[in-house]
């Protein structure tokens, strides 16, 4: 993916005044260019030269270099220094090429006009134009949006509407719905209207209690966000002002540590050079310092400016602006460097003025304001099935009872005009008239719908909020698990999508990132090649110290350092070999982006040294840099000093070309104090050795080459350094060349890379540096445990393959039983041919992935360039699939979502991702459960996440533990709904079958609402949520009890319809026992429809309560205080005398009938459950029953030396 940031940006500076950081919990100051050095010598100088704002740097904020004699005289810095003056490099490098006439300053002074004319503008249409300072009229035109903001979803008059509107996107409670509606028509009317609306509207009301409580919390954080105060310019005084009142045109002023409260073009700063200090945390959660500047031609009007922006629309990219500024007849570009978005906080800088472009929801924050990704879980995409076949069976009962109906109509067809049910004549007056009979037809049909809304409960209504309830309270104790605590990141395990949690114990792929979700991201100086020589005898020191105004500065991170290349820097020859070897260095302390801070300690003398910036790779190489005697003190927007051995030596920074993905490499332009302008490279082998010169010795260039295989082979990053001296021509056409990209509006990014590319030519080669990337502790065994566990884990990396391989090894993936496949090719018909070979091999092996001869499999991004989205994609997944380990190097962001579609796609196996950088959001979008790390890369993989953890290793006991417990339990608590609510309904058909099909109830419709609401409801969530088949030991002693999952145990079709034909005899047994037992007596309906409320209520409970595996107080109280309070509330409603059936259960309970059909009921009911349980556990025994078993009758001792044997692992199933 092409990067829309700037290539090319000025160097940052240090502020002037100390503030408060958060990088330390020691007090942190900037490295001021105030600071005096002691012992000055040649060629250094007063860094307090800083503080003249006329001296002239190389380019100035618009790069508008010139170098005619008159600009040189007037802009001259000389600095004396006892017998010396320094003179700036720049000019000194101008003034040696004086001899030759030069054309470049008149072709300058027109140039702003000819940029004007020749490149593509934004039209008024296209773009959005901002007066600075000017409100009235940036809002004249259009009325843009004003800086509030509205997270809440909801108004007072939008909630009920629209909250009922996203409800009934549920396909069941549109079937309440109905329903309640057919039981409002007097001819189908079978419970009271009010009670058939009753369970929907508690459904309904529960969540919009829910979902109003979490709006109105948004509409509170939006009040406390929105009346914030600012400084707004008015009248020539900054005045405060609410941030919802702020308009786009207005300037705005910033103080340290404040938030910004929308988007802001930057026009002047506390610093005389105009940087400012940001930190994105908020934003991208990297906590990092970033540096953005203020334009030059900005910085000395501050808020008397007056102008016009033109600028792109709002978007969502958050690392991308374009812009131009007309002030004083005179076009400015304006890039992602100067604009400061809404959330940001100032640091390190005293004040900011900037201009607001965007504001309110047109914010780039704003528009990137997206909540945690919404994913269906497996389990509930497979209930739909159920749920059809449920609706199945509920329309086969419904259909027999009306077809019964109409057979019993024709054969009592001569008794229907006195039938108390179906009387055809009215004969209540003296005139006999017709009644409410409609005919045969009619009655049929009325008597299906009446058996729909009789039977509705079939489909369990409140399954939904148990789901919800029960994902809640899993989430609770996933968050709370102490052992997923990270501890040096201070993070916890983080639920950002509820509705997946069972998901998490049915992963069969994981696709992992390695740089810092495998390995710790810290990045650690080892080793170098300089000039074709190896130094990698190192151990880990103090860095070279330096003396500031009587203290001692020394870098804050130890390095290893070769104690030979340390004294080769310090003998002062003035070799060539040396020459290399000082540029080297030189290269790793100004080729970056790093800010130096100072940081107390508790010695008063002693300050440390901390390098601030994006990249972890240039912080290690920076460190290294200082501990071999090159220390980066200062860095400003012109210039940056480095104490070389103790001499502070200043070089004007001309330019920086950022690293992208499409170079892989970074570069700087530096002004020397030898009067020469150099250009440093540093960058990955792959592009870098393409830029040698081929002319030069060729013996250093393939040492290095080796040198770098054998880095890669242990595990090292490793990054090539070039360099090379620009004469004067070539610095002029750069310079002119970057000008005419920097202002262009279309294409800017590409016209700038093309600049980069064509000045990063013909090096010289200096070197190589390696860095280690450790492993976060507990890899090699997390990854161990998973693959017991039957999972596949996949790595994904950009690292190239020897690295990826090396880190393979060490943390367990790779073995040296497997067999290695690489495919690593760079053309379609060669990726064929190697595909065909290696599945010809595959083939070959025996037990392929498990057994004696596993595979693994190690491609490159190249190859899958000509695989991915062609007809070869089918080759390379059945290859993969066969392999234990596929390992994919120089992979880009997308292809690691292809990779990750590949199986998604073609199994029905769930994939897991996870990740720690903006690399892999993507794959992290396409799995099924995407989990994100809070590592070192900032925050934005955690945003896209389902997931969040603070280490690797933590996905064993996410997995393994949590993983296992929420798909059984799931489960589980599916088959129970079902089976609760079904055998209830079967109850009331056969009762049907016996009272002529007219759908009488003898069961209160009180007590039909309330079943599966109060009566059993909360002791299946408490199960739910709390009940373990095994415990955490068990399931971490023997990660092969996670296949369970895999191979759906837990639930599936046969469970289904074995539960289905349990819930078939229970309600035969509890329906006849009692119809038996009474069918000679008097009693009346209404009695016996209480002993089958009672009957089914205590069976259904009973029947939980022999699948509970851990009793606890909770789960007692739940189970046999629900019998208890169906008890209660049964005769409560036959104690209220104007509801059917008063009295009945005090006279019906007072015999002895009613208590042996009860023993009766239990004891028939479930015997045959009983017995088939313990056959099927004796014979035919599941992993988790044995284990179950082990744990009741050995000590944890004992159980940790039994060896279990366990079901084989299963292979993927392939989508038909």
């Amino acid at each position: 993916m092409v990067s829309e940031r700037p290539l090319l940006i000025p160097s940052p500076r240090s502020p002037q005044q100390p503030q408060p950081s958060n990088f330390s919990s020691k007090k942190t100051i900037p490295i001021y260019p105030n600071q005096s050095f002691n012992n000055p010598i040649s060629r250094k100088f007063d860094l307090g030269m800083d503080q003249d704002q006329n001296r002239a740097t190389p380019f100035d904020r618009n790069n508008n270099t010139h170098f005619n004699d008159s600009a040189s005289a007037s802009r001259r810095s000389i600095v004396d220094d006892g017998d010396f003056s320094f003179v700036s490099a720049t000019e000194s490098f101008s003034r040696s090429m004086s001899k030759t006439p030069s054309r470049y300053p008149s072709r300058a002074a027109n140039q702003s006009e000819r940029f004007v004319s020749s490149q593509k503008d934004i039209s008024d249409e296209d773009a959005r134009l901002v007066y600075v300072n000017d409100p009235e009229r940036t809002n004249e035109r259009f009325e843009f949006a004003k800086n509030s903001i509205r997270t809440a979803k909801y108004s007072i008059f939008t909630f009920l509407p629209r909250n009922l509107f996203e409800q009934f996107h549920r396909v069941a409670y549109i079937y309440f719905l109905v329903i309640a509606i057919l039981n409002q028509l007097p001819q189908l009317a079978v419970f009271g209207r009010a009670t058939s609306i009753l369970p929907l509207a508690f459904v309904l009301l529960v969540t919009a209690v829910k979902d109003a409580y979490e709006d109105w919390r948004r509409h509170q954080s939006d009040r406390i966000e929105n009346n914030r105060e600012a400084l707004v310019l008015k009248d020539g005084q900054f005045e405060p002002k609410r941030w919802k009142e702020i308009r786009v045109g207005e300037i705005l002023k910033v103080s340290a540590n404040d938030t910004l409260p929308c988007d802001l073009v930057l026009l002047s700063t506390s610093d005389p050079t105009g940087v400012a200090y940001i930190q994105t945390i908020n934003l991208d959660g990297e906590s990092n310092l970033k540096t953005r500047y203020a334009k030059q031609e900005t910085m000395s009007k501050k808020e008397k400016i007056q102008g016009l922006i033109k600028c792109e629309k709002p978007n969502r990219n958050i690392y991308g602006f374009q812009a131009n500024m007309e002030i004083d007849e005179k076009r400015v570009s304006l890039g992602p460097s100067n604009i400061i978005l809404r959330g940001c906080e100032l640091k390190n800088t005293v004040w900011a003025i900037g201009v607001v472009v965007y504001a309110g929801r047109d914010t780039k924050v704003m528009l990137n304001n997206s909540g945690a990704p919404s994913k269906r879980s497996r389990l509930e995409t497979q209930m739909n099935r159920e749920i059809i076949l449920l609706s199945v069976f509920l329309a086969a009962l419904c259909a027999i009872v009306s077809t019964c109906a109409g057979f019993w109509l024709v054969r009592h067809r001569d008794e229907l005009d006195y039938l108390p049910y179906y009387r055809k004549k009215d004969f209540s007056e003296d005139k006999e008239s017709s009644y409410n009979y409609t005919g045969l037809g009619l009655e049929i049909l009325y008597t299906f719908f009446m058996s729909v809304i009789v039977f509705q409960i079939m489909i369990p209504i409140s399954l939904y909020i148990s789901m919800e309830l029960v994902r809640m309270g899993q989430a609770y104790f996933m968050i709370g698990d102490a052992r997923m605590y990270d501890e040096a990141s201070n993070s916890r395990f983080q639920c950002r999508a509820l509705n997946i949690n069972e998901d998490l114990g049915q992963i069969k792929y994981i696709f992992s990132d390695k740089t810092g979700t495998l390995t710790e991201n810290k990045m650690e100086f080892q080793c170098a090649s300089i000039q074709g020589v190896d130094y990698s005898c190192g151990k880990a020191q103090d860095g070279s110290s330096i003396r500031v105004s009587g203290e001692i500065w020394r870098p804050k991170m130890n390095v290893k350092a070769d104690p030979e290349l340390q004294r080769f820097l310090r003998n002062g020859k003035e070799t060539e070999e040396e020459k290399n070897t000082h540029n080297f260095f030189l290269a790793l302390a100004t080729c970056n982006t790093m800010v130096p801070l100072v940081v107390e300690t508790e010695d008063p003398v002693v300050k440390l040294v901390d390098y601030q910036g994006e990249s972890p790779d240039e912080q290690a190489l920076v460190y290294a840099a200082a501990t071999y005697g090159f220390m980066l003190v200062e860095r400003t927007s012109g210039h940056i000093v480095v104490d070389v051995h103790g001499e502070r030596q200043r070089f004007d920074v001309l330019g920086l070309h950022e690293f992208d993905s499409d170079r892989k490499r970074m570069s700087v332009i530096i002004g020397c104090p030898d009067k020469t302008v150099k250009i440093f490279v540093k960058g990955a082998d792959t592009s870098m050795f393409n830029l040698i010169d081929k002319t030069l010795n060729l013996y250093i260039t393939n040492a290095t080459e080796n040198h770098i295989q054998t880095y890669s082979s242990l595990g090292l990053r490793t990054l090539v350094i070039g360099m090379r001296e620009l004469s004067r021509s070539e610095f002029e056409q750069w310079q002119f060349s970057y000008e005419k990209a920097s202002t262009s509006l279309i294409g800017r990014a590409a016209l700038l890379r093309g600049v980069a590319v064509n000045v990063e030519t013909n090096l010289h080669l200096l070197g190589a540096s390696a860095i280690e990337d450790k492993l976060q502790h507990g890899v090699p065994q997390a990854i161990e445990s998973l693959r017991q566990a039957g999972i596949k884990v996949w790595v994904l990396t950009g690292d190239k393959q020897e690295t990826a391989i090396s880190i393979g090894y060490s943390c367990k993936l790779l073995t040296n039983e497997m067999t290695q496949i690489t495919i690593n090719k760079n053309s379609k018909e060669s990726c064929k041919k190697s595909l065909e070979e290696a599945l010809t091999m595959s083939k070959k092996f025996a037990g392929v992935g498990y057994g004696r001869n596993p595979l693994a499999l190690i491609i490159d991004g190249t190859s899958l360039v000509h695989i991915l989205e062609t007809e070869l994609e089918e080759q390379l997944f059945q290859l993969a699939i066969k392999c234990s380990v596929v390992l994919c190097c120089r992979v880009a962001p997308l292809q690691k979502a292809g990779i990750v579609a590949l199986i998604k796609d073609r199994t029905d196996d769930m994939t897991l991702a996870i990740g720690d950088g903006a690399n892999d959001v993507s794959m992290i979008q396409m799995a099924d459960v995407g989990i994100g790390i809070s590592g070192q890369e900032g925050r934005q993989a955690v945003m896209a996440s389902d997931f969040a953890m603070g280490q690797f290793r933590f996905l064993v006991p996410l997995l393994l533990v949590h993983g296992h417990w929420n798909y059984q339990r799931m489960g589980y608590m599916l088959l129970y709904n079902f089976y609760r609510n079904a055998v209830f309904v079967v109850i009331l058909f056969w009762y049907v079958l016996y009272t002529a099909f007219t759908l009488t109830t003898a069961i209160s419709e009180w007590s039909s609402v309330l079943y599966s609401i109060i009566y059993t409801s909360l002791p299946t969530i408490v199960v739910a949520i709390l009940d373990k088949d095994l415990s955490r030991k068990t399931l971490l002693k023997f990660p092969q009890l996670y296949g369970a999952g895999q191979r759906q145990e837990s639930y599936n079709l046969k469970l289904f319809l074995l539960t289905m034909a349990d819930t078939l005899w229970q309600s035969m047994v509890i329906f006849f026992i009692p119809l038996f037992a009474y069918r000679h007596s008097t009693i009346d309906r209404t009695s016996i429809g209480d002993l089958w409320t009672i009957a089914v209520v205590i069976l259904v409970n009973i029947h939980l309560a022999m699948d509970i595996m851990r009793w606890t107080l909770i789960a007692h109280s739940s189970v046999w205080g629900s019998i208890i309070a169906t008890c209660i509330c049964v005769m409560v409603l036959d104690a209220i005398i104007s509801l059917p059936g008063y009295w009945s259960i005090f006279n019906i309970a007072t015999t002895g009938t009613f208590w042996l059909c009860l023993l009766g009921i239990l004891i028939v009911a479930l015997v045959p459950r009983f017995v088939v349980k313990v056959f099927n556990q004796y014979l035919n025994p599941s992993d988790i029953q044995v284990s179950r078993e082990a744990e009741k009758f050995w000590n944890s001792r004992e159980l940790e030396r039994v060896e279990l044997e366990m079901n084989p692992l299963s292979e993927p199933h392939r989508i038909l």
